[in-house]
């Protein structure tokens, strides 16, 4: 890994202007997070069932998840189970909330709009459950942005020119 001027480690977060470590082949400027745009263009991206990295790949082919993007080559998931974490808490407990509200708040007042409630929260949760998931695969790439290991490098964006 490179150093800068100071020897301090460089990382993807780092400008490359021409200081040490600067390589044009390999430069990650363009992948600086700036705030809250990069988090929400990663998770939109996401949430359209799109690589968070370089928007241009799927994510699943119909059902099924895809191991790697076709267009940047990131590997979604690198280790089995990486992304159990964010598909329970982002995906899991607040459908199981939302259960547990229909059940205990409204079924026991109005038991048709109960009922009514949950066939509508099922078809909902079926219908969007890509949609959620890829959430969570966008989420497990930002960790991987913000916290990198180095055993696990997230290749530059394409040519194509679409930045995160």
């Amino acid at each position: 890994m490179s150093r800068d001027e100071n020897g301090r480690k460089l990382t993807v977060f780092d400008e490359c202007d021409g200081k040490v470590g600067h390589r044009e082949e390999k430069c990650h400027s363009c992948m600086t997070p700036d705030g809250w745009k990069f988090i929400t263009t990663a998770l939109g991206r996401g949430l359209r069932k799109r690589c968070p990295h370089c928007g241009e790949g799927g994510l699943f082919s119909r059902w099924a998840f895809i191991e790697r993007c076709s267009v940047c080559g990131l590997i979604f998931s690198r280790n089995a189970g990486d992304t159990w974490a964010f598909t329970i808490l982002g995906d899991r407990v607040p459908v199981a909330a939302m259960i547990v509200v229909i059940y205990f708040g409204v079924i026991r007042s109005h038991p048709v709009l109960g009922v009514t409630m949950l066939v509508a929260l099922g078809a909902l949760v079926i219908w969007t459950a890509p949609n959620r998931w890829g959430v969570s695969i966008a989420l497990h790439y930002l960790s991987r942005v913000y916290w990198p290991d180095p055993a696990d490098p997230i290749p530059p964006p394409p040519a194509t020119g679409s930045h995160p």
